[in-house]
């Protein structure tokens, strides 16, 4: 940090003063302008580690000085400086790619973090501090597979992990959204800090503010001794709010100020104090629809859906379930009795990439370890994996009505049909087949000689 250099651009004299010293002191250098156009001219003379701009500036705006930050100078964060009370701007500044804000008053001690956070930002090509411990990805857990989605979900984390912006992930039960939260913290700049994950749904009501913001001796019968709570634990962490949408509405508008205000309030305390935290949420509800429901308050919405992350459902990767199947049992078979499964067969692969998966990755994961437990074998087949047959191709059965054939022959018809489809598409070619289908060459074949198509 000794070498780190900071661009500080504002167009009052006494604030570049006050930021300039104080950032010195942290042992920076600075340099300082008052308008865009000195800014980009300084930056055509020397690299910067972080640029400090003013929302407001004489020739425009700290929001075109972001944007032509980030399209000239990618690897230098921005952090912008907003007006007391102004949300709007700060929510706009952290979805156009500021690396965090600060309100005016602006506070020394949050300036300080989030300057110290700033800093720690890896460059391109440059390991993370993880990962230089760790000989490579840094022990860090994987998200599997290659499909279109899934690609997209692993670019989207490596690009927010470099942000401070609030994440909001959306995804069915099962589909890893504390996992990719994980992989945000353990790819940013807080990784060295704790990733505190809070289920929302899991706290009584009556505990809620002192298990968020902790509490004083003798604030209430049982209080003890003073106690932080989750703000407090994850100080310059990352804090994940899993299953917000669970939360009461008194309790949303103490976070909001949380949130906002970057402080907190013990329970029982008097006086607030300042927290570093970076907020991920996540739910398998829709956020949206609680707000028109009046369920979940709009403010607080606007603030934790500043960006939103989706994590794709199993079934819209049906190519990555034979990955993700041989890897999970790798996994769990060693140094289990179950080490003897080696392996599962081609017909209990097809037969999981039928499957909807209701429980997305997690149920995956169940339905392996129970097959390891019941294979008689060395491979797990067909039989060992106890699919729901009701669960299975639930789509077909939406895709016509019944026509008074039983269940498993309607499923078949249906399936034929819809494979006899995607030949005279690909004009039976079946691999294109296969990839028009969402399933695998191997699939797509065992299917074929089970609906006997030739």
């Amino acid at each position: 940090m000794s070498n780190s250099r900071v661009l500080i651009v504002d167009d009052e004299a006494d604030i570049r003063e006050l930021l300039s010293l104080t950032l010195q002191r942290m042992g920076l250098d600075t340099d300082c302008a008052g308008n865009e156009f000195e800014a980009t001219q300084l930056m055509q003379k020397c690299s910067y580690d972080l640029c400090l701009t003013d929302m407001r500036l004489p020739d425009g705006d700290g929001l075109q000085l972001l944007e032509h930050v980030s399209s000239h100078y990618a690897n230098t964060p921005v952090a912008v400086i907003t007006a007391y009370g102004s949300a709007e701007n700060a929510v706009a500044a952290l979805k156009a790619g500021a690396f965090d804000y600060l309100a005016k008053p602006v506070s020394l001690n949050q300036l300080r973090a989030m300057v110290l956070s700033a800093l720690k930002l890896p460059r391109s090509g440059q390991a993370t501090r993880s990962d230089e411990k760790n000989g490579g990805n840094g022990g860090m857990p994987l998200l599997l597979g290659n499909s279109p989605v899934m690609q997209q979900a692993r670019r989207m984390i490596d690009k927010l992990a470099r942000s401070q912006a609030p994440i909001h992930i959306s995804g069915e039960s099962g589909s890893g959204k504390e996992l990719a939260a994980r992989l945000m913290h353990m790819k940013g700049p807080r990784n060295g800090a704790p990733f505190v994950p809070v289920n929302c749904g899991a706290i009584p009501e009556n505990l809620m503010e002192s298990e968020f913001f902790g509490y004083r001796k003798g604030a209430f019968t049982g209080a003890e001794q003073d106690k932080n709570g989750f703000f407090q634990a994850a100080n310059g962490g990352t804090l994940f709010l899993d299953e917000v949408a669970d939360l009461p509405m008194l309790m949303q508008v103490k976070l909001l100020r949380a949130i906002q205000e970057k402080r907190v309030r013990k329970v029982g305390s008097t006086s607030e104090e300042n927290t570093d935290v970076r907020v991920i949420s996540a739910t398998h509800h829709n956020l949206a629809d609680a707000v028109k429901d009046g369920k979940f308050r709009q403010d607080l919405y606007y603030r934790l859906n500043v960006i939103e992350l989706k994590m794709p459902a199993l079934r819209d990767m049906r190519a990555d379930i034979p990955a993700l199947a041989r890897e999970i049992l790798g996994r769990s078979a060693t140094g289990h009795d179950t080490a003897k499964v080696h392996g599962i067969s081609e017909r209990a692969v097809a037969a999981l990439q039928d499957y909807q998966f209701p429980g997305n990755v997690r149920e995956l994961e169940n339905i392996l370890e129970r097959a390891q437990a019941l294979c008689a074998g060395d491979e797990i087949d067909v039989e060992d994996l106890q699919l729901s047959e009701a669960a299975v191709c639930d789509d077909a059965v939406a895709a016509g009505e019944l026509s008074g054939l039983p269940l498993q022959e309607h499923l078949d018809h249906v399936e034929k049909m819809a494979i006899l489809k995607a030949l005279e598409q690909t004009r039976y070619n079946r691999t294109a087949a296969a990839k028009l289908l969402g399933i695998t060459f191997r699939a797509m074949r065992y299917r074929m000689e089970r609906l006997g198509i030739n």
